[in-house]
């Protein structure tokens, strides 16, 4: 098992889908040609979900199209359909990435469909994906637990994630959306999905509602995790689960692997500046704690 951790910077999509006020696409596209700059081996650079739901997203063909691809990085977009996968395609998207639930409330409060419902949805873009070679990434919200439904079963998540790889998702990342898992209850739930999904094709995507985001990361990476979501500035949250903070900072995810011997590939010094100057022109609050000290002590010599 290697140690290279690879980080899928979600900051410009799930961190910025959210913001109340409205963020230019020219914010957007400098956002993610810095994160390039950083070194960040991949960057979710947009949606194509309808902009009736989610209107922060709706010039993400513009953002495509706009930024300055550099060799070796990927950029997926998240498509909800055939039609979303469509045009993600029309406006030059290599990688797409799809969603589904663990928990069939959230499912249905979330996409208002069952996650039977929402796995169908599903294959036409998967048929379409291993058509023309486009890699298809897969996200399972609520596999810890559910606003609505509380613990969420382990055996659950894995049998969510058998349907998408039968499906042919090249990878699929495991999202603890409300924030409330613990590293014990992380560990399991991983163990659970690679019963079904070898541990190269599983990546985690944990919110810090508890503070217990880099705890939970580190046990994941003992069950061999190499792939983990992060967010510059722990930009993002969930809007259909109340209480829900952003994501894990980025910056903090990096200063812990980067403390593990653990490379990543991303220039740390780069990735606070970039965080500090997303913060300011949101007008918000900086969460990575490791940015804001790196940032003091910048300060004060």
């Amino acid at each position: 098992m290697s140690d290279f951790v690879t980080l899928v910077e979600v900051g410009p999509r799930d961190g910025l889908q959210n913001e109340p006020g409205t963020v230019t696409a020219s914010t957007k596209i400098e956002l993610i040609d810095r994160l390039s700059d950083c070194g960040f081996p991949v960057i979710e650079a947009g949606s194509f979900v309808s902009p009736k739901w989610v209107p922060q997203m709706a010039d993400s063909d513009f953002v495509l199209k706009g930024i300055t691809p550099r060799p070796g990085i990927r950029y997926p977009v998240l498509v909800p359909n055939l039609k979303g996968f469509e045009r993600a395609k029309k406006a030059g998207a290599r990688e797409v990435a799809v969603f589904t639930a663990a928990s069939e409330s959230f499912s249905q409060r979330n996409t208002n469909c069952s996650i039977a419902e929402s796995i169908a949805r599903i294959e036409p873009v998967a048929l379409g994906a291993k058509a023309d070679g486009t890699r298809l990434r897969a996200y399972v919200s609520c596999v810890l637990g559910c606003p609505y439904e509380g613990i969420v079963d382990p055996a659950m998540v894995a049998q969510v994630c058998a349907k998408l790889i039968d499906l042919g998702c090249d990878e699929i990342s495991l999202g603890d959306t409300l924030g409330t898992g613990t590293p014990g209850s992380a560990k399991a739930m991983v163990q659970a999905a690679s019963d079904v999904v070898p541990i190269e094709r599983l990546a985690v995507h944990f919110h810090d509602t508890y503070g217990q985001a880099l705890a939970n990361i580190l046990a994941c990476l003992d069950t061999g995790i190499r792939t983990v979501d992060s967010s510059v500035s722990g930009l993002g949250g969930c809007p259909y689960a109340n209480g829900a903070s952003g994501n894990i900072a980025s910056e903090d995810l990096v200063y812990m692997l980067h403390g593990l011997g653990l490379p990543t590939g991303v220039d740390l010094a780069a990735l606070v500046e970039t965080g500090a100057w997303i913060s300011s022109q949101l007008n918000r609050r900086n969460n990575s704690k490791s940015g804001l000290a790196l940032l003091n002590t910048d300060a004060t010599g």
